[in-house]
Formats: structure tokens, sequence, C-alpha cells
């Protein structure tokens, strides 16, 4: 089981969704997949077609810079986290 913690700006986007979450996923696009079952056009959110993680997006797994392919291991932490950019 990993713990999963989402950025705020999708709470409103997607009713029910929480902060942090349990999710027992291989990789990082699985765990990405489960959420969109959940919360359909979640993955659009995170990832561009291709597939490949939105450019504004970044991924860790504990502490480590993840891509979709990145393996989830068991009691991981994974962040979700959306880049702000302003002038």
């Amino acid at each position: 089981m990993a713990d999963v913690h989402l950025p705020t700006t999708l709470m409103p986007l997607f009713t029910g969704l929480p902060r942090r979450l349990d999710l027992d996923a291989p990789t990082v696009g699985e765990a990405i997949g489960q959420l969109n079952e959940r919360w359909p056009g979640l993955r659009d959110r995170l990832c561009e077609p291709g597939p490949a993680i939105r450019m504004h997006i970044h991924v860790y797994v504990n502490g480590e810079r993840a891509w979709l392919d990145t393996p989830i291991p068991e009691r991981s932490r994974v962040d979700v986290i959306a880049a702000i950019s302003g002038g």
C-alpha cells in the first residue's frame, strides 16, 4: 500500500477526492489509472495523451522524481505536485 498525496487544486474538480489516500499499485501509471477509475477525468488532468505525465505535474516516489513506469514499493510515499507559475 502506498501513501498518495494529491495537490489541493484537484479537490474542487472531483467530488469526494481526498487530499491523501492509500493505493495498492505496482507503478505510478497504475496508480493514476486506479484514481481515474474512481474519479473519471483525473488522468487527463495529470497525463498528456501518449501517455506521459504533464509538464506542470511532478510525481515523486519516496522523494525521488518518478515517471509513469516508476515502480511503487510497499509502504512508499507518492507525492503528486502541480507546478504553479505566474508573473
